[in-house]
């Protein structure tokens, strides 16, 4: 059971503070967990206890990122029920195959998986054949860390080879913006979004992200590779209502093309036959 100390320190302040990064009253949350108001009241003001249960309903009303669910629990003085990766810890290994098979079968168009940072856990070989034409010794930017994020804006990165890098910029930092925004506890990304926010390549208008434009999930890329631009259709998905902290922050990034042109040079990229 939470003891008293639990009970009038960090919890009551965590729901209080996701309770507001989320926007919603007392009542809101309330009607959203189906509990009363007065018991949210109660939990903000370290009157009443939460159960581990009520820790999780809550949470998972307020959308909270599974780490931090995890952190809650805690501060409410019971055992986290997420799953946590160990340092160097891989994924678990049904996941691992699943991600397998989509990388195998996504060839020869680029499939990148990412963790909540944008740092490149895994890669398709038509990944690794792309970034190759653009990244200089791909072999130890990987080994050293790839992060997408990074990569975009250096401006030794990639910027000279993004041929509509004001659409590309602009949106994936509109994006990771908005993802701080909306996990203001994920310090490592917000370290990052600063780190980029004093880079020259970013312009004085995208500072400050639009959180009236409309976020597509779908962002074109152009890369020039030689004489010839590549143009895909890329896309960034989830896994859904994940039980574990290594699934909650992972995205696959999947690369389409965007024409004839450019799904035969990513076949010829990998040694694939012609369409």
């Amino acid at each position: 059971m939470p003891t008293q100390d639990h009970r009038t320190g960090l919890y009551p302040a965590l729901l209080k503070h996701w309770r507001g990064q989320r926007g919603l009253s007392q009542l809101d949350l309330a009607l959203a967990a189906d509990v009363s108001s007065r018991h949210i009241s109660f939990l903000e003001t370290g009157r009443s206890a939460p159960s581990a249960e009520m820790v999780v309903r809550l949470a998972t009303a307020l959308d909270v990122p599974l780490r931090h669910a995890n952190g809650m629990l805690q501060a409410a003085g019971h055992d986290p029920v997420y799953p946590e990766p160990a340092a160097g810890e891989g994924l678990p290994p049904e996941i691992a195959e699943v991600l397998r098979l989509m990388k195998e079968h996504h060839e020869p168009f680029p499939l990148v998986v990412i963790d909540h940072k944008y740092d490149v856990v895994d890669l398709n070989g038509g990944a690794q054949a792309l970034f190759g034409l653009v990244v200089d010794d791909l072999a130890a930017t990987l080994a050293g860390g790839l992060n997408l994020i990074r990569l975009t804006f250096d401006p030794h990165g990639v910027k000279h080879a993004i041929v509509n890098f004001d659409e590309v910029g602009r949106t994936l930092l509109w994006r990771v913006q908005r993802e701080v925004l909306a996990s203001p506890n994920d310090n490592p990304l917000r370290a990052i979004l600063e780190e980029v926010l004093a880079l020259p390549t970013v312009a004085d208008d995208w500072r400050e992200a639009d959180l009236t434009a409309v976020s597509s999930p779908v962002l074109p890329v152009k890369l020039r590779a030689g004489e010839q631009v590549l143009e895909f259709i890329t896309m960034v998905t989830a896994f859904q209502a994940p039980q574990a902290v290594a699934l909650d922050e992972l995205r696959i990034e999947t690369w389409f093309p965007g024409n004839a042109a450019t799904a035969e040079a990513c076949r010829a990229l990998v040694g694939m036959p012609r369409g």
